[in-house]
């Protein structure tokens, strides 16, 4: 299933995106911008390998939905931090990003105690 694919090499993407804003969380930013960067980057690396491995191959409807609810959490939370650091923005966006995180989590579960 194409969405499936799309989904699971978002999830590569954010694992690679993850890799250079945590070094750049450990390098080149303190205080409050590197904690928040560095979790951003814990958070997309940890969702973008679920997506990656979640997705791979047959996925039926609740799954494919369990992943677009992972990756729009992961995208409006990490986003969210991303954009305060980088931007100054609020970080507003953030917890309705959790909420779509456990979502996802909850939806994966549904999902394979179905299979």
């Amino acid at each position: 299933m194409a969405a499936a694919r799309w989904l699971a090499a978002a999830g590569a993407l954010a694992c690679g995106l993850s890799v250079a804003l945590g070094a750049y969380a450990n390098h080149g930013l303190d205080g409050e911008n590197a904690k928040r960067a560095g979790l951003a980057a814990l958070f997309a690396f940890g969702h973008g390998l679920a997506l990656q491995f979640l997705l791979r191959g047959e996925a039926g409807r609740l799954r494919l939905l369990a992943g677009a609810a992972l990756l729009a959490g992961l995208l409006l939370f990490a986003g969210s931090l991303c954009g305060a650091v980088f931007f100054g923005w609020p970080t507003a966006l953030a917890p309705a990003g959790g909420s779509l995180l456990m979502l996802g989590w909850l939806l994966v579960a549904a999902d394979t105690l179905r299979r």
